[in-house]
């Protein structure tokens, strides 16, 4: 879990979601044959798919007039195990020197652009120090998300001493490389609008299945299908950056659908499942056959329900369009924020400059109390008030009340009235999993659905992921577990709670590290103006080592380099 936070230097607040190593599935995969654009009749509505012919991928050396070579070091100049931006005429590359042998890749993390040489070098990969996205330093490809490129990986040869990098300049511009992928081959339009591998939901869980099959070699049809008007793009981004476009947002372009064959049906509500003849019907009566079903639906926002919940410009964030209204209305106006977790608080964090007046309503005594603990949200609270943010904490919305049927004020439980013009409410999200209520597919009693270790159902062929399932997770003795977020959209991961913190630096100064502990074991870890000590733990925990309560205390970081007891 993690948010940015820039008011009034930079800080930088992150959870690390450690998982364990992954089998690696083979890159190099051939396929032959080309997608096509597609349009089928279904109850007299025309479907329009997104997709087109595969485009030529720009190959990483296409010409000696495309490449730029330079001695960038002496061999000397870099230790074993140590890493340095080097600068070669068109971009920077990250140079990298481990068991004597140098590399050279992509100095940016293709997910939020981080720079990598403030990550850690550690068997054999590089770890991103915002996030924890982890590359092959022998290949550049990703290993371990959030995100979905790899980095390219750059020409290295020593001569008389000196390091030489040769790349190509496009490489050095895009900073970004999407690994191989097969070709779709499938039948060409026209046929009873069946389907191989049906994808519902395009979120990152969505995406991140249709780009694996691709990558895995398989080359027959792939349609995903979404609510949005839009691509797929990046949700939590719009909360950290309310005006944002689209486009801005999205985690591929269109061009990128086109070259894989990967087709794209927008604003289509799924509202049956028909598991026995393998078919869903959408809303408007479109029906669309499949062979294997991947359920990746997502959550919807919570909303208020109090007197006056039918106002205007009262607001949940789960679109752009939501976001971008948001912030337009609240300039130079006043916005309460209703929930202090991740959501609300970059919300509060975005609108300070903006707006008149920002407040937060929250039932907790902090913000960030359920996942950072008290201290940390004491004083993450006490930034937001030196920046003119007002918080009404331990108290709910009673009512919403209007002028002219605008929103004008909220009423607190704690009987404050508090001036609104705008309403953004963050209190948490449902699965979106009632279309499914009569289909025969498993729901638990909170309505996730439950899978397998294999993120299989109770119905044969049809699959789920992301924020919509519950899974079991072999090192917490096959525990079923839910957590709502981008790295578990990526690759099912766990994070689960804590009995204590431990906090070292200076709470007050806003630059610091805790970790967050279970009985005698250190289980997560977050961070403030302290990079990368998050990626450095990650590398311990994911490396299999324990990181024990009595280690933290001491203050002594020397376990962190494998010095400690």
């Amino acid at each position: 879990m993690g948010g940015c936070f820039s008011k009034p230097k930079p800080v930088e607040l992150k959870i690390e979601v450690v998982l364990p190593e992954k089998e690696r599935g083979k890159e190099e995969l051939s396929a032959s044959g080309k997608g096509s654009p597609r349009a089928y009749q279904g109850n007299g509505t025309a479907r329009h798919f997104h997709s087109e012919e595969r485009l030529p991928a720009p190959h990483p050396y296409p010409g000696a007039q495309d490449c730029v070579e330079a001695a960038v070091c002496h061999v000397k100049d870099l230790e074993n195990g140590q890493m340095r931006e080097v600068e070669l005429g068109w971009g920077k590359v990250l140079l990298v020197k481990d068991n004597g042998e140098f590399h050279a890749l992509g100095h940016k993390c293709p997910h939020y652009g981080a720079p990598l040489v403030k990550g850690v070098l550690s068997r054999g990969r590089v770890r991103c120090p915002w996030h924890g996205a982890c590359f092959n330093i022998s290949t550049g490809d990703l290993e371990d998300f959030p995100g979905l490129d790899s980095l390219h990986k750059f020409q290295v040869k020593i001569e008389k001493e000196k390091v030489y990098v040769r790349a190509s300049k496009q490489a050095l511009q895009l900073q970004r490389r999407t690994k191989v992928m097969a070709k779709c081959i499938s039948p060409s339009a026209g046929h009873s609008g069946s389907t191989n591998v049906l994808i519902v939901g395009a979120g990152a869980a969505g995406l991140v299945c249709a780009e694996t099959l691709r990558q895995e070699g398989f080359s027959d049809r792939i349609v995903l299908c979404t609510l949005d008007r839009h691509l797929p793009y990046d949700r939590p981004k719009l909360s950290k950056s309310l005006d944002a476009q689209p486009e801005q947002l999205a985690l591929r372009p269109k061009e990128f659908f086109r070259a894989y064959g990967i087709e794209v049906l927008t604003e289509a509500q799924v509202v049956t499942v028909d598991v026995r003849n393998k078919k869903v019907v959408f809303k408007d009566g479109f029906k669309l056959e499949y062979s294997k079903l991947l359920l990746a639906p997502g959550s919807s926002p919570k909303t208020l329900n109090c007197k006056g919940k039918e106002v205007e410009n009262v607001f949940t964030i789960r679109t752009p369009e939501d976001a971008n209204r948001v912030v337009r209305l609240a300039r130079g106006r006043n916005t309460v924020v209703v929930g202090a977790g991740f959501l609300g608080m970059e919300v509060a964090a975005y609108l300070t400059e903006k707006a008149h007046s920002v407040s937060v309503v929250e039932l907790e005594e902090t913000p960030f109390r359920r996942f950072l603990g008290e201290r940390v949200g004491r004083a993450l609270m006490k930034m937001f008030e030196n920046n003119r943010v007002k918080f009404y904490m331990q108290t709910e919305v009673s009512e919403l009340r209007a002028q002219e049927g605008k929103l004008k004020e909220v009423v607190l439980k704690s009987s404050k009235v508090v001036r609104a013009d705008v309403c953004v409410v963050g209190i948490g999200a449902v699965p979106s999993t009632g279309f499914l209520r009569q289909s025969g597919i498993g729901l638990d009693s909170r309505g996730f659905i439950p899978v397998n270790k294999m993120m299989q159902t109770n119905v044969p062929g049809v699959f789920a992921a992301g924020d919509a399932v519950t899974f079991p997770l072999a090192w917490r003795n096959n525990r079923k577990v839910n957590i709502p977020h981008w790295q578990m959209a990526h690759a099912q991961g766990y994070g689960e709670g804590f009995d204590d913190v431990i906090i070292q630096g200076d709470l007050e100064e806003l630059k610091f590290v805790a970790f967050y502990t279970k009985g005698d074991e250190v289980i997560a870890v977050a961070s403030m103006n302290y990079d990368p000590i998050v990626s450095k733990v990650a590398e311990v925990l994911a490396s299999g080592r324990a990181i024990r309560k009595r280690e933290v205390e001491t203050g002594d970081m020397s376990w962190l380099t494998g010095k400690g007891s």
